[in-house]
Order: C-alpha cells, then structure tokens, then sequence
C-alpha cells in the first residue's frame, strides 16, 4: 500500500502544480474544485488503462505523448500569463473552460498511463490502486488550487504570470525529460 501511495504522490505532482497555477491565475474556487476532479479521474483512469492495456498501447502513445504535454502546457499556461500581463480578468467562459479543464486532465495524466503498467507488479489489486491515485491526485490537486489562490489574492497579477509561467515550465520539463532521458 505504501509503494501505492508513494506512486500516487509523484503522479499527482503535475496536476497538483497546474491546479495551484490555476488558483493563482484566479480561477474560481469551483472551476478548481471541476478540474481536481477531472484530474483525478484521468489519472485513475489512465493508471489503470495503462494497466491492462499494457506494453503495446503505452509504447504507442509513448511515441508522442510527451509533445501532447508540451504544446497543451504550453498554450494553456502562455495564454494565462498573457492575460494577466495585458490585465486581463480569466473569467470562465463556458465551452472554453470545459476544454480548457480536459486538455489539462489529458497533458497531466500521461504519465500515469505508463506508470499503471507497473500496478500489477505491486501485489495490490489494479482497480483499488487506481482509485487511490485518482483519490490523491484529487486532495492533492484541490489543496494546490486553493493555496494558489490565496497566494493570487494576496500577491495578485504577478502570482497570476508566474502561475502561467509554471505551466509553461512543466511543459518544458516534460519534453526535455523525455527526449533526453526517455521517459
């Protein structure tokens, strides 16, 4: 269980990260609370679709899974610091938060697909150990969003640049860690 949660942890480090950038970026406490669900549903999901989909599918999407990261990343967090550089307020406009909210759960969660190929190796049952990576990525996610929030609030428009500045930055880090280390 405790290699599980461990697991858990470092798959929830990203969307943690993308949900505090949110907050900061002054998003609503319910588009946050909308995206730390999403994010923990996606990593579940994927965690145990890598799981029992196995070698094949991770080594198919692993081809390109981490320029879906970088450009969704990239465009989500340049477009945030953009706008709050120009003063523009980041209200919710429906369709485009509701996109915007599953491109990120999508960018977040890749990892999670491969990482599941090693759930069956744990000795803890895949379906279980899913939920709990969904669970955490959730707590961890809404805990992120909420203190960046606080920190948006108190430190206002330049919180809001950094925080899509950090988008920006995991983005990067995902295609730099993975064209020269692989993974």
């Amino acid at each position: 269980m405790i290699r599980v949660l461990v697991l858990a942890l470092a798959l929830a480090a990203d969307a943690t990260a993308v949900a505090a950038g949110m907050g900061a970026a002054g998003r609503g406490a319910s588009h946050v609370l909308q995206a730390a669900v999403l994010f923990g549903v996606f990593q579940g999901g994927m965690a145990g679709l890598g799981a029992g989909g196995g070698t094949a599918l991770v080594a198919w999407i692993g081809a390109f899974d981490h320029w879906i990261a970088f450009l969704l990343l990239l465009g989500i967090g340049g477009r945030t610091a953009w706008k709050a550089w120009q003063g523009e307020d980041e209200e919710d406009e429906q369709a485009e938060g509701w996109m915007g909210l599953l491109l990120l759960a999508v960018a977040t969660s890749i990892d999670a697909l491969a990482a599941g190929i090693t759930l069956p190796a744990m000795a803890f049952p895949v379906v279980p150990a899913a939920g709990v990576i969904g669970v955490v990525t959730f707590v961890t996610s809404a805990l992120g969003g909420a203190a960046g929030r606080r920190l948006g609030e108190t430190f206002g428009r330049n919180v809001q640049i950094l925080g899509g500045l950090t988008l920006c930055a995991i983005g990067v880090h995902t295609l730099v860690d993975h064209l020269t280390h692989g993974t």
